[in-house]
């Protein structure tokens, strides 16, 4: 014969499991890469790819920012309102820069690519701001 304190603490446990899991649904690991082309002092193209991590990324926090969110839940978005602060990080956090220059018939023609590396990052979404901390 079952006992319905049994019953109780399975209820309660399961309970636990959902409280928990949602607490957990507004931080996560995403893995962000940055793309950005000027040709001839003209932006050519700019690429932002961010995805959720199927796996727990390892390391420590290095680097936190602080960017405001409006009650969104959406990384991209976010990050585009706040887009030269972002730049300002990923350049502190090791933002790589290629310049190439050449002259041709004296014609003077110039690349520069800024590429972010994909990048794991911790985010943390708040009302009225995100915090995002890089993972080293």
């Amino acid at each position: 014969m079952r006992s319905r304190d049994g019953n109780y603490t399975f209820s309660l446990s399961i309970c636990t499991i959902i409280l928990f899991h949602s607490l957990a649904l507004s931080a996560g690991e995403y893995l962000i890469s940055y793309r950005y082309l000027v040709k001839n002092a003209a932006i050519y193209n700019e690429t932002l790819e961010i995805s959720h991590t199927m796996h727990k990324c390892k390391g420590t926090v290095s680097n936190t920012l602080f960017l405001e969110s409006h009650n969104s839940k959406n990384l991209k978005k976010i990050i585009a309102l706040n887009n030269e602060k972002f730049i300002n990080y990923i350049q502190k956090i090791g933002l790589n820069v290629r310049h190439y220059e050449r002259t041709i018939n004296l014609q003077n023609t110039s690349t520069t690519i800024l590429t972010l590396k994909t990048t794991c990052f911790k985010v943390d979404f708040n009302d009225n701001f995100a915090k995002i901390s890089a993972l080293k």
